[in-house]
């Protein structure tokens, strides 16, 4: 029996999505379990597996295009199976194709009007995408239902049928045009194809390729909204502080002889989850006029992915052992660089960490999380030469930026904070105590 597959619920905050690809066509079998298409949710792309075995005999959202959530996407049943009345039922989904009007005899002669030059197209993003990609005019292409928008395979169809020898050209102009990959019927002309003809839409083209114009993901959209309004929300100041790697480095190589491998930033992550338990001001939030301290330290960790930054949430980082965080922190940027990641293990942090250090940034002012009240840029270490008891050493130093929301974080509390941070570091025995 059919089954009507819908837009999944990822995460309590989740309340829609962005179908961004298919990985089945139409009319292919699909294992229960298997990939069938991906999800962008908020700043997410997850994977979502097919509940059902059968074949795909309906996709009713077409991609990049987002619906609430429980949304029918989708139908997998039986080959040949009737489905009108489960997606009568479902309410067609997003943007259903209108069934096609029973063809007369003279149907399959008639074609369908496209639309003339000017008029707006109406097209799937799917179908606009390939359509640019291949320089096809979408008002030179004809929907297969009257009326209904034009779909990725009328875009297919046209395709194959440009490439008919019915199109008259110059010898010339065939050889040029099949050199520069330009289908002689986008070439517009006046009767047959020439040569001239071939390189004005060969210039054309190029003129076309100079710039490109793409929409924002989902993803991308959030970031650059939350940006925005963090710059707006918060009067944010930046500070930074030098610190000496040495022990730190030490422990590190210390850790590893006993095989306990961690990174420098689960151990900053664990450090600095102390120092704001003696620094409440830096892991509050501000709602209205009201100041929310948090007795408790849920520390971001930002991960960098393809297209964009996603912060997961270490929670309760304050008691966790070293080894635990670095497990945590390890599987958390596993799951976002895979598209796993639950929506929901992005809410709740009270403070966070960015780390740039890897690319060799000596200093930067990263932009505050909101609602938080603090971030810390964790930057490149490097062998610098440090005056010691009257002497010049090389020492692995380390430079922290840390960006902080002077409503409530005054300089002052914001340099004791780093003042306490960097004793901690250099000496991270102090940590015991």
């Amino acid at each position: 029996m059919a089954q009507i597959i819908v837009m999944p619920k990822l995460g309590l905050t989740m309340t829609e999505g962005t179908v961004t690809r298919w990985l089945k066509k139409e009319g292919e079998s699909v294992a229960a379990g298997e990939k069938l298409y991906e999800v962008e949710t908020d700043k997410l792309t997850n994977t979502v597996e097919s509940p059902a075995e059968g074949v795909l005999l309906k996709i009713l959202v077409d991609e990049m295009n987002t619906v609430a959530c429980l949304t029918p996407v989708g139908v997998v049943g039986k080959a040949g199976e009737d489905i009108s009345d489960l997606i009568a039922g479902a309410g067609g989904g997003d943007s259903p194709v209108p069934p096609a009007a029973p063809a007369s005899a003279g149907d399959s002669a008639a074609p369908v009007k496209a639309a003339s030059a000017g008029e707006r197209v109406n097209a799937s993003p799917a179908a606009r995408k390939l359509a640019k990609e291949k320089g096809i005019d979408l008002s030179r292409v004809s929907p297969a239902n009257p009326g209904a928008r034009i779909s990725i395979e009328d875009v297919e169809k046209y395709l194959a049928l440009s490439s008919s020898p019915d199109v008259k050209a110059s010898p010339l102009a065939a050889k040029m045009a099949a050199e520069q990959g330009i289908s002689l019927a986008d070439v517009p002309a006046q009767g047959r194809v020439m040569s001239a003809d071939v390189k004005a839409r060969e210039r054309q083209v190029s003129a076309q390729a100079r710039e490109e114009t793409v929409p924002m993901t989902p993803m991308r959209k959030v970031i650059a909204k939350r940006m925005l309004e963090s710059k707006a929300i918060s009067p944010s100041v930046s500070f930074d502080i030098s610190i000496d790697m040495t022990a730190l480095k030490s422990a590190r190589e210390k850790l590893a002889a006993e095989n306990i491998k961690v990174s420098y930033t689960d151990l900053l992550v664990k450090l600095t989850a102390k120092a704001l338990l003696e620094f409440p001001r830096l892991n509050c939030s501000v709602d209205g006029n009201s100041i929310i301290y948090k007795h408790y330290v849920n520390m971001g960790v930002a991960v960098a992915v393809e297209d964009g930054l996603l912060v997961p949430v270490v929670r309760d980082a304050h008691l966790k052992g070293l080894a635990e965080i670095s497990a945590e922190i390890k599987s958390l940027a596993k799951s976002a660089r895979e598209g796993t990641l639950n929506p929901d293990a992005l809410q709740g942090g009270s403070f966070t960490i960015t780390n740039l250090g890897m690319y060799g940034i000596e200093s930067f002012s990263p932009i505050i999380n909101q609602p938080e009240v603090a971030i810390l840029g964790v930057n490149a270490m490097s062998d610098t030469v440090v005056a010691i008891d009257g002497e010049m050493r090389i020492r692995p130093v380390m430079k922290l930026s840390l960006t902080a929301d002077h409503r409530v974080v005054d300089g002052a509390v914001a340099a004791q904070f780093l003042s306490r941070l960097k004793k901690l570091l250099e000496k991270p025995i102090l940590a015991l105590v």
